[in-house]
């Protein structure tokens, strides 16, 4: 067989560029160096930056490409060389997200405290009030905010805004979403090291087209971990909210988070605590509480600590049943949903006293 230029890029036609839609001979990024020397071929392929997270799963799949469609005798594997287009350094924002006025981290001590039905709940209620509103499933190892949103299914698709590709949010409810848990086999644990989470993480914040937002909320993971330090030092967070039940133990993890938000080194404003199955309500008779995990125990919290309570959520199935069938308690008017309005609207006053009496928060910088 005789290889030819035009045959090879034929075959790469076949390539296509995550999110984009189009092939890599369509978006020039095939250099016009193609070397052939009997079966052997090799080759540029041009990216815009060195840190595109696509370069060796394209380069594998040109190799793939060039086998499959011409033939396995072609010599191309560790051929194929990568460059990255010659561009003057844009100035870089001095802050990520700067069309966002407000970010909120939605925080607890341990798990199971229903910090992510509270992030999402929130997230629909701001957005019901009128406001644009983001939310980032920051819990790398435990998304769930898709599933309670309804978009486990989502695909992410890519666009290009000023030269620059980025990720289009997934939006429902009126509200534009970004998890890891649209780009992870949702049946499979996510076995990443400390920098692999905190660079997708990074991505999903500075690499996606959240435009402008009056609200970016952050479902955090929980307890205090490496993506806790990797969010204080990419954003400028406005404030945080603390989620706990009335339980002691509960109790006692929450004072450490808001220990680490209110430390030296981090030194974010904690807006104040959201108390979580504050008791049970039967949903035939709503008027009638129930205090399973102890009483008023993230109130007694706020008030040693000085902070806010930002408010007490009953603890009914139709919490549960929402979040499992994507449909957020907050869009009925229910005694929860009731709540989880109220919760919105202390958060937006929260917010607005915090922003009237302390200066911008600023990034956390280590050495």
């Amino acid at each position: 067989m005789t290889l030819y230029p035009a045959l090879l890029l034929e075959a790469l036609r076949t390539v296509r560029y995550p999110g984009t839609g189009k092939n890599i001979v369509e978006m020039n990024m095939v250099e016009d160096d193609i070397r052939i020397d009997g079966n052997r071929v090799s080759f540029s392929l041009i990216f815009d930056r060195p840190t595109d997270p696509f370069i060796r799963s394209i380069v594998r799949a040109a190799e793939v490409a060039i086998n499959t469609h011409i033939g396995p005798q072609v010599e191309v594997k560790g051929n194929i060389a990568v460059k990255t287009r010659r561009q003057e350094p844009a100035a870089k924002p001095t802050q990520p997200l700067d069309g966002v006025k407000n970010i909120i981290g939605v925080s607890s001590g341990k798990g199971g405290v229903g910090k992510s039905t509270v992030a999402v709940n929130l997230a629909v209620a701001l957005a019901q009030a009128g406001y644009k509103v983001g939310l980032l499933d920051a819990d790398i190892f435990g998304p769930s905010v898709p599933k309670m949103m309804g978009i486990e299914d989502e695909q992410l698709y890519m666009h290009d805004v000023d030269g620059r590709h980025l990720i289009i949010p997934a939006e429902k409810f009126g509200v534009k979403v970004l998890s890891i848990g649209f780009v992870v086999d949702k049946d499979k644990a996510v076995l990443w090291r400390g920098a692999m989470a905190s660079n997708a993480l990074k991505q999903l914040i500075n690499d996606a087209d959240w435009g402008p937002l009056d609200y970016f909320v952050i479902d955090m993971p929980p307890g205090t971990s490496d993506i806790h330090l990797t969010l204080v030092q990419t954003l400028a967070i406005t404030g945080a909210i603390v989620v706990t039940t009335p339980q002691q133990v509960a109790l006692a993890d929450a004072r450490k988070g808001i220990s680490m938000f209110l430390g030296e080194q981090v030194a974010v404003p904690v807006l104040g605590i959201v108390e979580n199955m504050s008791w049970f309500t039967p949903a035939a008779h709503p008027t009638e509480q129930y205090f399973i995990f102890g009483r008023n125990g993230g109130r007694d919290l706020a008030q040693s600590l000085g902070v806010e309570l930002l408010g007490q959520i009953p603890l009914v199935a139709g919490i549960c049943r929402g979040g499992d069938d994507g449909m957020p308690i907050v869009l009925q008017n229910t005694v929860s949903g009731q709540a989880f309005t109220a919760l919105a609207q202390q958060v937006v006053k929260a917010v607005d006293h915090r922003n009237a009496t302390l200066p911008p928060t600023q990034r956390v910088h280590t050495h």
